[in-house]
């Protein structure tokens, strides 16, 4: 059998996937991981008033969908238990919206950690 050659660089091949996804990813008028219409808690109003937390917002849901579809099982369900873990935590942040921005930065470094170590092992 006869191997073909990908034309993007390795080194390219998780920004081109991420890339990819995001511009093919349907734009909503609401947050990716919730519908704003039905925002309840503090911290989703938050999110759905604040851009920059939205934009964040769907950057992390995507990336943990991605990273979902990348792991094994056993590293599909601790991802899935942290994210329960993480969106307790973020409920605590209420509105307040410098402890959200903190919250998806960490969240979203992680995600991406995990995204960077699946990609390190290609090529796919």
């Amino acid at each position: 059998m006869r191997r073909v050659r990908s034309r993007v660089p390795a080194s390219l091949l998780p920004a081109v996937v991420v890339s990819a996804i995001v511009l093919f990813a349907p734009v909503a008028a609401h947050a990716a991981s919730f519908d704003c219409a039905k925002a309840r808690a503090a911290d989703e109003k938050a999110i759905c008033r604040h851009r920059a937390l939205n934009d964040a917002d769907v950057r992390m849901a995507t990336l943990f969908e991605v990273d979902g579809h990348l792991l094994a099982m056993g590293g599909r369900g601790a991802l899935q238990d942290a994210q329960v873990a993480w969106l307790k935590d973020r409920r605590r942040c209420g509105g307040d919206v410098a402890c959200l921005t903190r919250r998806y930065d960490a969240r979203l470094a992680e995600l991406q950690r995990v995204f960077d170590d699946i990609a390190s092992r290609g090529p796919f």
